[in-house]
């Protein structure tokens, strides 16, 4: 069954009772980060975790904001850290995957991987000049970790640029497996059921014995042989009800059958990518795209559309899911606070960047438009959707997955600003 995406039903107003009902009263402190950051926060104890493209792993005091350590790499840090037992992992553009101690940020171990590197080839998507290599400029981050406590062992999973997804020893970053996919993973691994599973820019979807290392099964996306511009798996995999989740760039998002592999349905949001999936508790799964700049909500198990949402710019923030509230961040800067229910929008934050330079950056009706932005140059060239992508920059998107602990919101910004802002419900 193929669900199709109607662009006529946005959901996006918002009643006067649900726009009372929750607030965010106020700036408590903000960090401001030396270089861009497209990493998402994690808490643990007092601090908050954060990497950034200055090479930097941050831990930042809860209460103040201000720097507890910070661990230097010899390469961007755009994965997402964890917390497992008193340590944090990560990974690094440096080709390394770290251990630290979570409270003094002293190495523990680290492992070296194949290398990681941008994904890119010669004349990206079909742009000029075609010689030449160009890199993928919305290749925001590397694969992030996760961690099993099987009560045996414990084993941290990441996948890298090399085509490898590991596993190795939480403990001493020793090697316990390999399994090797031939293509870039840029998918935070998903632990369901007892396997790993993780998505290849080769357009694969793979389910792996977590224990084993073996293959159980493969999964194959759409490709595009002409410009391979819908093509690759940039969304990390959810889970609900004994089904898998993945979004894909080549528009789709596919329901398989997570023993089998086998596809229940899939939905098209053609020809835009499809950026990240989160499932939730109830039997939801939602999923963001790039170009059509949709949030939509869709029934796990039938596909059937419950709630669509629009915003101004394109999504690659996966969705927080809070209760009976839906938070996602935008391109152009802005967080959309939305009730899970109805689609509506409940309330909202601007960063400094989006509130200096909207009026300037953003077509008149508030829309981040690339054709907008391209005044005279030639859009052709993969130097104009560099320079274009430098101008966005200035709205301080919004990438990383905001957090929430103890009624604080904690969004991290593509300027390298991480907010910490207070949450109040009526």
């Amino acid at each position: 069954m193929i669900i199709h995406l109607s662009y006529l039903m946005i959901i996006g107003s918002a009643s006067a009772r649900e726009m009372d009902s929750l607030r965010i009263d106020g700036l408590k402190w903000k960090f401001e980060g030396k270089a861009e950051s497209y990493s998402s926060p994690v808490i643990f104890q007092d601090k908050i975790y954060v990497g950034s493209e200055d090479h930097f792993l941050y831990a930042i005091y809860l209460e103040t904001g201000k720097i507890a350590w910070k661990f230097k790499t010899a390469g961007a840090v755009n994965s997402s850290p964890i917390v497992f037992g008193q340590r944090i992992y990560f990974g690094s553009m440096d080709g390394y995957y770290y251990a630290l101690d979570a409270q003094t940020g002293k190495l523990i171990w680290k492992y070296k991987t194949g290398g990681e590197h941008k994904i890119g080839r010669n004349g990206l998507w079909g742009m000029q000049p075609y010689m030449f290599y160009m890199e993928d400029p919305f290749d925001f981050f590397i694969s992030s970790p996760i961690a099993q406590d099987d009560g045996v062992s414990k084993t941290i999973y990441f996948g890298s640029s090399d085509g490898n997804l590991y596993a190795l020893d939480a403990d001493n970053g020793n090697l316990r497996w390999k399994y090797l996919t031939g293509a870039a993973i840029r998918t935070t691994p998903l632990l369901y059921e007892g396997n790993i599973y993780i998505g290849s820019w080769n357009q694969y979807v793979y389910a792996i014995d977590a224990q084993s290392g073996n293959l159980h099964w493969k999964f194959k996306t759409k490709s595009d042989d002409e410009n391979h511009l819908l093509e690759g798996i940039q969304a990390s995999i959810s889970a609900a009800n004994g089904m898998v989740f993945i979004g894909s760039r080549d528009g789709y998002l596919y329901a398989l059958d997570a023993k089998k592999g086998e596809l229940a349905w899939q939905y098209s949001t053609w020809p835009s990518w499809i950026t990240t999936t989160s499932a939730d508790r109830k039997g939801n799964i939602f999923l963001t795209s790039s170009d059509s700049r949709l949030l939509i909500g869709l029934d796990a198990a039938t596909g059937t559309e419950k709630l669509k949402y629009q915003t101004k710019g394109y999504n690659f923030s996966s969705v927080l899911i809070d209760e009976d509230k839906l938070y996602i961040g935008d391109f152009t800067g802005k967080l959309h606070v939305l009730n899970s229910i109805t689609g509506n929008c409940m309330t909202f934050f601007e960063t400094d960047g989006r509130k200096e330079n909207k009026k300037r950056l953003l077509n008149p009706d508030g829309i981040l438009e690339f054709q907008y932005l391209v005044d005279k140059r030639d859009p052709s060239l993969y130097a104009t959707t560099v320079d274009i992508l430098k101008l966005v920059q200035q709205l301080d998107p919004i990438i990383g997955k905001p957090i929430i602990q103890d009624h604080i919101l904690y969004l991290n910004t593509a300027n390298g600003r991480l907010y910490a802002l207070t949450l109040h419900n009526h």
